[in-house]
């Protein structure tokens, strides 16, 4: 519980005199890249404080100049935070709306420009979704997506929910494959206890929709690319 208590007030630490700066900064200019940056600089001093380590390779395969959309799977509370920093530029993300309403992070999520879902199962909730998404990539952001929807409990993959796949085929944007692990031993879902130790990411070559038929297809291959990073027992 130590590192939990040390990552919260390093955070905690950090935010307040960042939020007072850079969230002003980002009103006048319209520009969310310093908050976003900062922002990524404190979560990498907390993972520090914590004695979270991460190992990221392949980041190379990404393209540069280029909007991707980030496919990862999801074992951890801790796999946002230990992913975004490791990406390279700047990301949006699909995020639960409640989180919007949180103060102050809220409101600096929203600057981020990332994407509130509603878990409720309406098709036109799903569609705004896409479109909000549509409209970041069109700006040149990324957008990462932890495609099985929710935190596996046991680490195995879980079956991939089908939106991000029709935002991958309606756009054309590479999809850029993320095997996470590592991360199912620091934090267990529905717990707040940390403990210390090396979160492993891996950056698959990209896998461009276009070459392919079906979202389907496109779902399968992408699942196959997370899978070949993962350790043999979380592949099913």
């Amino acid at each position: 519980m130590i590192a939990s208590l040390v990552m919260l007030a390093t955070i905690v630490a950090l935010s307040l005199p960042a939020a007072l700066v850079f969230i002003p900064w980002a009103l006048i200019t319209g520009n969310a890249t310093p908050l976003y940056n900062a922002s990524q600089r404190i979560v990498r001093a907390a993972f520090w404080m914590g004695g979270i380590r991460v190992q990221a390779t392949g980041a190379e395969r990404v393209p540069s100049h280029r909007a991707c959309i980030f496919m990862a799977n999801h074992v951890s509370n801790l796999d946002p935070p230990a992913l975004f920093p490791q990406i390279p530029g700047r990301t949006s993300a699909f995020l639960k709306r409640s989180l919007m309403k949180i103060p102050v992070l809220g409101f600096g999520l929203k600057l981020g420009e990332f994407i509130p879902v509603d878990r409720d199962g309406r098709v036109d909730s799903a569609i705004e979704s896409v479109r909000s998404a549509r409209r970041v990539l069109e700006k040149g952001l990324h957008i990462t997506t932890f495609v099985e929807g929710t935190r596996s409990r046991d680490g195995r993959m879980l079956p991939f929910k089908k939106g991000p796949f029709y935002l991958a085929m309606e756009t054309g944007v590479p999809c850029i494959p993320v095997s996470i692990y590592g991360t199912e031993t620091m934090m267990a879902k529905g717990s707040l206890r940390i403990r210390p130790a090396t979160a492993h990411i891996v950056f698959h070559p990209p896998v461009f929709p276009g070459d392919f038929a079906s979202r389907e297809e496109l779902m399968k291959a992408v699942r196959a690319a997370i899978a070949s990073g993962l350790p043999e027992w979380m592949r099913t």
